[in-house]
């Protein structure tokens, strides 16, 4: 650090430089920043013209060093830049590649992070720490289950709203894991043979009586993803993309 750059901050003016029009502000301080006193964002904030926001950041310490705090901040950051940026939820990219509703896209570089877009939108894919990824997005199983989630809360939706019945929300909660099974048919032959298992518990809200209920759980069964995954006739045809390559 040389003295020029502490004579130009000397010789600028945070009030003046804040009072700019044109420009939002959005501040984030923790009550707990033992480095940076909560008093010298009010400073900030009372300068600053509108629009401008400020979001306390309750336990977090002044570098964010807890992870679940840095993607609080990031996301809600994300959704209030968005205004501001010409950037609508409605413009987000879309896949080019032609007559492909998801593209899933990993560069080397990136580790396992993997960006998809599916019909426009955007997801992240990733791996866990523990197995050398970044956790910047959940795991191919986890979309997996999340696919089966929302599927479940749209069939059970679409069903109770065609017999009228009062269904005022539906969580389902998931976890994949694999169930080791000594007695696995046609697994013999492979080493630490298994099954797959996801566990769906659902939370059902509303004045809905037992049999009501019951038949809702029936309904679970029967939704699309739920009938992909377990009735056995999925399969995947894989092709490599370009043109075909010429024979030897």
């Amino acid at each position: 650090m040389r003295k020029q750059l502490l004579d130009d901050l000397a010789a600028s003016s945070l009030d003046e430089a804040l009072a700019a029009p044109g420009r939002a502000l959005l501040l984030f301080h923790s009550p707990a920043d033992r480095v940076v006193g909560v008093e010298n964002a009010a400073r900030l904030f009372q300068a600053a013209r509108h629009p401008k926001s400020f979001v306390s950041l309750d336990r977090a310490d002044h570098l964010l060093s807890d992870e679940a705090d840095s993607l609080y901040v990031g996301s809600v950051l994300g959704a209030w830049a968005r205004k501001y940026i010409g950037t609508p939820r409605e413009e987000r990219p879309t896949a080019v590649d032609a007559g492909h509703s998801v593209v899933a896209r990993l560069e080397t570089a990136a580790g396992f992070r993997t960006e998809i877009v599916a019909s426009g939108h955007p997801l992240l894919a990733d791996e866990p720490r523990s197995v050398g990824g970044t956790n910047s997005g959940p795991s191919p199983y986890e979309l997996l289950a999340a696919s089966l989630g929302a599927c479940t809360a749209m069939t059970l939706r679409l069903y109770a709203e065609r017999k009228g019945w009062p269904l005022e929300r539906t969580v389902v909660r998931l976890n994949h894991h694999k169930q080791h099974a000594a007695d696995c048919a046609g697994c013999e032959g492979a080493s630490g043979a298994g099954i797959d298992v996801i566990d769906r518990e659902i939370e059902l809200a509303g004045s809905l009586d037992a049999a009501q209920r019951l038949r809702l759980l029936e309904i679970a069964d029967r939704c699309p993803v739920h009938r992909t995954l377990t009735g056995g006739a999925l399969r995947v045809a894989t092709r490599l993309a370009g043109p075909p390559r010429p024979e030897l």
